[in-house]
């Protein structure tokens, strides 16, 4: 791509990525408990009973600025129970399953749960692939604020490019500047710039080697990278059709609790400050005034007659804690039922509840899980036919491919058990692998099962053949 095309598909761009990374910074600073309340503190947490201005009144000093940490819980929630066990990826061939497991590697559940966090707090999460210099297979998660994808108009909606940009420290200059990338299904090229309006873009030509075709030896350096892939090495993993954070959802009910709370503190510090107002008071200084308070228990006012209002007033706070009591918990629950999340409180009244109590618990996570389990698996089945073109799978890109994903959740163990017990003489080996509570890896508790046959079969062999005097094989 030349310098000037660049340049215009930045500038094109740059609107729809900042209020793109506007959204997601701000689910970001909730996610790490930087709520609004504490932007004053420069996102941190704080209690102060003396900050308050004077003109905010004599009564009201404290200013304490304390976020709910509900964002990051509602997001590690769903994260969780939809990714701490990775699915199960089934192709119909189980040497290729071995060789696509293996190539996604040991973390991949780490992985899937990174990608869950980011699309709640971004709306899409990405992620990248490439081949290394030995020519294998590798992918990362790239963070959502350096993306920016470019799709056709028409119904399909094929990616046809991304803009990948990023700031990148310059070690000779220790200066930053930007790099901008621009993926194709069959290249990509690499700029740099340091100013806003890219007047200063220009190619990096010192980053990516270049070969002889005819020899393989590396001979330069140039600022475009050639691929194979025959498509964009980008996979959007959306959270939901319309790519929003979990965030809008609940954002004004968490600045509501927030406010009402931090406000609640702020008045039981302040109702500790009792101002005295004095009428007519007989004394000349308020030393004096403290003096005999402390000491004679009274004090000493002039009264000019019946009509006169002489005497000592309190100016004091009045705190409603039943009303603020009752925001505060129509506020909770509204963040849980708006966020689609389960309320920790919830447990502490079921007790050992039957596993249709607790599935009513998970209902609206359940809900929201669903959802993004729909959208990730279109996602994830282009990484692994990406995988099976690499591992050179003729069939790749039509071959059918099942998932199978693992709810964790707090579950009655008991009655599930009992449950596969009534029904294992009906049931699959595999159906059973899978409903066993205390399988976490179904495909591999067939692999042992499988095994321990095989052992049983040869052990009861081998009895046989002592019982009937067998020595060595030849007599057996």
């Amino acid at each position: 791509m030349k310098t000037k095309t660049m340049i215009q598909l930045l500038k094109n761009t740059d609107g729809r990525r900042g209020r793109f990374n506007q959204r997601y910074h701000t689910a970001l600073r909730y996610y790490h408990n930087e709520n609004d309340i504490t932007l004053r503190n420069n996102g941190e947490s704080k209690t102060r009973e003396e900050g308050k201005e004077a003109e905010d009144g004599p009564l009201r000093h404290a200013d304490n600025r304390v976020s709910s940490n509900y964002a990051q819980l509602l997001v590690d929630q769903e994260a969780g129970y939809l990714a701490t066990v990775p699915p199960a990826i089934d192709v119909e061939d189980d040497e290729l399953n071995d060789l696509i497991k293996s190539t996604l590697g040991d973390n991949f559940n780490l992985r899937l749960n990174q990608l869950v966090v980011d699309a709640s707090n971004a709306g899409v999460a990405w992620v990248h692939y490439w081949l290394d210099d030995d020519g294998q297979f590798r992918y990362g998660i790239v963070p959502p604020d350096q993306v920016t994808p470019i799709y056709s108009s028409d119904l399909d909606s094929k990616l046809l490019a991304v803009r990948r940009s990023y700031r990148k420290l310059d070690s000779e200059t220790g200066k930053f500047y930007s790099v901008h990338e621009y993926w194709t299904d069959k290249d990509m090229t690499a700029f740099k710039s340091q100013l806003p309006n890219y007047s200063d873009l220009a190619p990096i030509t010192d980053r990516i080697p270049t070969f002889d075709v005819s020899t393989g030896d590396e001979v330069g350096s140039g600022a475009v990278l050639k691929h194979n892939f025959g498509r964009v090495p980008f996979i959007a993993f959306p959270k939901n059709k319309d790519w929003r954070p979990e965030l809008l959802k609940i954002k004004g009910y968490i600045d509501v609790y927030d406010n009402v709370y931090n406000g609640f503190v702020n008045d039981i510090n302040d109702v500790q400050q009792v101002i005295l107002v004095l009428t007519n008071y007989g004394g000349e200084e308020l030393s004096e005034f403290m003096r005999t308070i402390k000491e004679d228990k009274a004090i000493k006012m002039d009264n000019a007659g019946p009509n006169d209002k002489s005497g000592v007033d309190k100016l004091t706070i009045d705190i409603p804690v039943e009303a603020r009591d009752n925001v505060l918990q129509r506020t909770d629950a509204k963040i849980f039922v708006d966020g689609q999340g389960v309320n920790p409180t919830d447990f502490k009244e079921i007790g050992n509840a039957s596993g249709t109590a607790i599935r009513a618990l998970y209902g609206h996570l359940e809900l929201k899980a669903s959802n993004t389990e729909a959208y990730f698996r279109d996602a994830l089945t282009e990484l692994v036919r990406a995988v099976m073109n690499w591992l050179g799978t003729t069939d790749a890109d039509s071959r059918p491919i099942n998932q199978t994903w693992t709810r964790t959740a707090i579950q009655n163990s008991l009655e599930q058990a009992q449950v596969v017990a009534a029904i294992a003489q009906y049931s699959s080996d595999e159906a059973i692998a899978k409903a066993n509570p205390i399988v976490d890896d179904w495909q591999a508790e067939l692999e042992r099962r499988q095994d321990d046959v095989v052992n049983q079969d040869g052990y009861a062999s081998f009895d046989v053949n002592q019982e009937l005097g067998g020595g060595d094989d030849d007599q057996a």
